[in-house]
């Protein structure tokens, strides 16, 4: 008992853990450096130990223990020395836990990142958003659904029932799609202008007269193609700013291509 009569429990084992390459990255600023002793009573699960440190378990993909590969379930000895590495690593072909996430099911975004959601769908990537979800809502959404979470708070990620998610690190909007694009592959995918960037939704081509009610009288008078969103009926068209998200789509094909 502390002189102060505060109980002191004492860990019995040790492990040291090196966390590779963008997992550095997500690590508090109170556990530094990447290598860091963890200390533990009983035989907590590799899994464990590692969210407890700071990182979600869907962004390590490879984990080693005493050279060996091993998956989540594994349960730390004492003088285990471990190594997690992130997703895209060299390891990650032969040694991958997760394997390949399921993009064609769509992601699912929180609250926070509302810009890159329509980032995505402008992309044409399937991205459920609402800005009233909270973790409560998406975690088991995620799950029902098997969506990819992508989220600004490393403790959603942590929960058991998310199997595939990415913590996003940048407030930049350009360098978020860019970082999703990297981490799962994306660049050979891209369908631009397929959704509705509000809603999600799918466009589909529709004739002019059909939308002319909706429509500006200058739009009316220089613009003859368009396409409606068949769940909130928004129509769009090939105006200024059409150049300008080409441009965006362009650079973000031509930058992670070769990935």
């Amino acid at each position: 008992m502390h002189p102060l009569g505060v109980a002191i429990v004492y860990m019995e084992h040790k492990a040291n853990f090196t966390f590779k390459g963008s997992l550095g990255d997500i690590l508090p600023i109170t556990v530094t450096p990447c290598q860091h002793d963890y200390y533990f009573n009983g035989k907590p699960s590799v899994k464990d130990a590692i969210e407890a440190m700071g990182i979600p378990h869907t962004e390590v993909d490879v984990v080693l223990v005493n050279g060996n590969a091993v998956d989540f379930q594994y349960l730390l000895q004492n003088h285990d020395t471990i190594e997690a590495y992130p997703h895209g690593s060299s390891l990650s072909s032969n040694y991958s836990i997760s394997g390949s996430a399921p993009v064609q099911n769509g992601f699912i975004v929180d609250a926070h990142l509302g810009t890159l959601a329509r980032m995505l769908r402008l992309l044409g990537f399937d991205a459920w958003y609402d800005n009233r979800y909270t973790e409560a809502v998406i975690a088991p959404l995620a799950a029902s659904e098997n969506r990819i979470v992508l989220t600004r708070s490393a403790h959603l990620l942590k929960h058991k029932d998310i199997k595939w998610g990415h913590y996003i690190c940048s407030p930049n909007t350009e360098e978020q799609i860019g970082d999703v694009m990297s981490r799962f592959d994306l660049s050979r995918n891209l369908q631009p202008f397929k959704r509705c960037m509000v809603c999600n939704g799918l466009l589909q081509p529709v004739p002019k007269q059909q939308v002319a009610h909706q429509l500006q009288p200058k739009t009316r008078e220089y613009f003859n193609e368009f396409w409606q969103c068949d769940h909130c009926w928004r129509v769009y068209w090939k105006g200024s700013h059409y150049e300008k998200m080409l441009l965006l789509i362009d650079k973000l094909r031509n930058v992670h291509a070769g990935e």
